[in-house]
């Protein structure tokens, strides 16, 4: 069967949209049914036991409230009823910093309110909560603390006194203006740097530089910032706002910043008298005194401190100065304004000298002379005049008379001041005219007299003979010399110049000079054969071609050759020769050159037989070509080689012990004083 009837104990309700309902539990329910009647609408809810809360209802609205037990077998009937209101809605603020220390609260009405209550307190918990109770919609909390955040909380309640729900709200004040505000003026960028202290709560700050209509501006979160391209001469004033999210700070007072001056302008220089410079100059804003700084070419500096316009400063010929103006005030220097420069009349060239000199040429040098821009010289002398202008310190005159004294002037000229004419001359003489070669003659191996024009007066001439194998010279003051120890083989090229006080001459024309060429100085011969002969000899400098020659009573040998070595044949046996060479030259010059005399090789002997002896020996027999010669015989086989010499005047001799069985080659011949055995002599073969 359905549950019993439930009483209500009690029904309230704590917040707008919500009444809780208590009541005794019924013995066989399992379930509750809540109900909230408001006129034809109503709100059920299904609860497990009490106490139960329905959701969802108007806030200040009065509801009828009933509770039904439900369990398998049904639902009770409703209990007797409970009229609750629900408590009012809770306003919903706007708020707002009105200044570092106030914080403005407003709302709108709220329904069935008689009242609202405000507080305030520190979000950090610091301090004392501030609450007001008012029937506006709107009210001021004063005398707070400058950037920091507080929480609001606000509630309306009804004519019997009944809070309704609360409303929450954080809010920060707006920042404290920022203090201890310094600006610091870099006058070389013209920039400044503001800083401050920090101000409690700020986030960002913002700074203004402000002239007139001008404006500058510079935001930074930190506590400092730079404001770049200021103006000179100009003052300004600088402060600082501090913001945050309720808003910007009061603006602090102004500071006052004058920046540097500006360059002065309108600058204009006048030489009132000789010597005497004066530099003149318009009036700078905010200038208090200047300096002029006056700057001369060679690195010298002047300066003066002056609360006029102008200035006096002594100057000198050949200077050029270079001028600038500075105005300065506290703040510092004004900029690099226009540097002027004023060139004074050059001064003389008075050190020119001739750094060079030749016949047709002369080259002068100076030192620089002060403001001179150009340089003009001049030479008189000889059949003319010549010019020459450059922008150097330095002067080549060409197409000069040789051997010629010429009259010249340097003179210095300035684009400002026009050129200085009073400049004294010097004299000049070129070098030596070039001497010509007439002849050159031999006057033995090694000696050459060199003769050549004399054209020149308080001249001395050097004759050179320049070649591979060196230099020779010869001086003279007259119109001739001679050149000594030569050597053979070379070639030179023989030149003559002509010196003087005022320099040297061109070289003259080269005149070419051979000598005879060289003997060898080694000559070796080899006898080939019997009547063939090979001579060798070291090369001869200088020689091209050589013949060679041996010659006795009884005939010559010669060979002409290219070869440093020859083959002479018909020689003639035992007999004694003179040797004889002679070197070339490539354009015929010789060199007869004579040696050691040679003797030829003894001749060989003939009719060489051989006879078998008992003892497993030969004898060699032969017929001698002279009887005061010694000959030798030799026995060469594969199993050995064998020799015999027989005494003097004897022509035979004898070989034993020979091994059986092989084949010998017999070979007789001269015996030589020295070097090895002649082996041009016939062969015989013994078996």
């Amino acid at each position: 069967s359905a549950p019993d009837t439930p009483v209500i104990d009690q029904a309230y309700s704590k917040l707008s949209n919500s009444i809780t309902v208590e009541w005794r539990a019924v013995p066989g329910a399992t379930n509750y049914m809540l109900t909230a009647q408001d006129g034809d609408s109503f709100v059920e809810t299904i609860v497990k036991n009490s106490p139960g809360t329905v959701m969802g209802l108007k806030p200040a609205t009065l509801y009828r409230i009933t509770v039904r037990s439900i369990n398998s077998g049904g639902k009770s009937q409703p209990s007797p009823f409970r009229k609750v209101n629900t408590v009012l809605a809770a306003p919903v603020l706007s708020v707002r910093s009105l200044s570092c220390d106030s914080i403005a609260v407003s709302w709108k009405a709220v329904r069935m309110a008689a009242g609202f209550s405000v507080s305030l307190m520190r979000s950090d918990g610091l301090g004392r909560m501030l609450k007001q109770n008012t029937t506006n919609t709107s009210l001021i909390f004063t005398n707070l603390d400058p950037g920091t955040l507080y929480t609001i909380k606000a509630y309306a309640w009804n004519a019997n006194g009944m809070p309704g729900d609360d409303f929450t709200y954080n809010q920060r004040t707006s920042p404290n203006a920022p203090v201890d505000v310094k600006v610091a003026f870099s006058s070389g960028a013209l920039r400044a740097v503001v800083s401050w202290m920090p101000a409690e709560g700020a986030l960002t700050y913002s700074v203004t530089v402000s002239s007139g209509l001008l404006k500058l501006r510079c935001n930074t979160s930190s506590a400092s910032c730079m404001v770049p391209s200021l103006q000179c001469s100009s003052e300004y004033n600088v402060s600082v706002t501090a913001y945050n999210d309720a808003g910007p700070s009061q603006p602090t007072d102004a500071v006052s910043l004058k920046t540097i001056p500006c360059a002065p302008v309108h600058i204009s220089i006048e030489e009132d008298e000789p010597g005497h410079l004066l530099v003149s100059w318009s009036s700078v804003s905010l200038g208090h005194y200047y300096v002029v700084f006056v700057k001369s070419d060679d690195g010298l500096e002047v300066h003066c401190n002056t609360s006029h316009t102008q200035y006096h400063f002594q100057s000198d010929c050949g200077f050029t100065y270079f001028i600038t103006v500075f105005a300065y005030n506290e703040a510092g220097q004004s900029p690099l304004g226009d540097v002027f420069n004023y060139t004074t009349a050059p001064c003389c060239p008075s050190d020119f000298r001739a750094v060079f000199m030749s016949s047709d040429t002369v080259r002068l040098s100076w030192a620089p002379v002060r403001g001179a821009d150009l340089y003009e010289t001049r030479a008189a002398g000889g059949s003319g005049e010549v010019l020459c202008r450059d922008t150097a310190t330095a002067c080549t005159l060409s197409a000069l008379q040789c051997s010629t004294p010429y009259n010249i002037t340097v003179y210095s000229f300035s684009e400002a001041r026009g050129s200085n004419t009073s400049c004294a001359p010097q004299y000049v003489a070129t070098a030596p005219c070039s001497p010509e070669i007439k002849n050159i003659s031999k006057e033995g191996v090694s000696v050459i007299s060199v003769q050549w024009q004399p054209n020149n007066e308080e001249a001395t001439y050097v004759v050179t003979a320049r070649g591979e194998a060196g230099l020779w010279h010869c001086t003279s003051t007259r119109n001739s010399c001679t050149l000594m120890d030569l050597p053979c083989g070379s070639a030179f090229s023989v030149s003559a110049i002509a010196r003087s006080p005022a320099g040297q001459s061109l070289p003259s024309y080269s005149i070419p000079l051979e000598t005879a060429p060289c003997c060898p100085n080694d000559l070796i011969l080899t006898q080939v054969t019997q009547s063939v002969t090979n001579i060798s000899w070291s090369v001869g400098r200088g020689a091209q071609t050589y013949v060679t020659a041996l010659e006795s009573p009884k005939g010559q040998a010669k060979c002409h050759t290219l070869q440093t070595y020859c083959l002479l044949g018909c020689i003639t046996c035992g007999t004694n020769y003179t040797v004889s060479l002679r070197a070339i030259s490539e354009t015929g010059l010789t060199s007869s050159c004579t040696y050691q005399g040679y003797p030829s090789s003894a001749c060989c002997p003939s009719g060489v037989k051989l006879y078998r002896l008992s003892n497993n020996g030969i004898r060699v027999f032969w017929r001698a070509s002279d009887e005061t010669i010694n000959y030798n015989a030799d026995l060469h086989g594969s199993k050995g080689n064998f020799s015999c010499t027989p005494s003097s005047g004897r022509s035979h001799c004898d070989i034993t012990k020979i091994p059986c069985g092989d084949v010998y080659t017999v070979v007789v011949a001269p015996v030589t004083d020295k070097g090895p055995k002649l082996t041009f002599c016939p062969k015989k073969i013994y078996s």
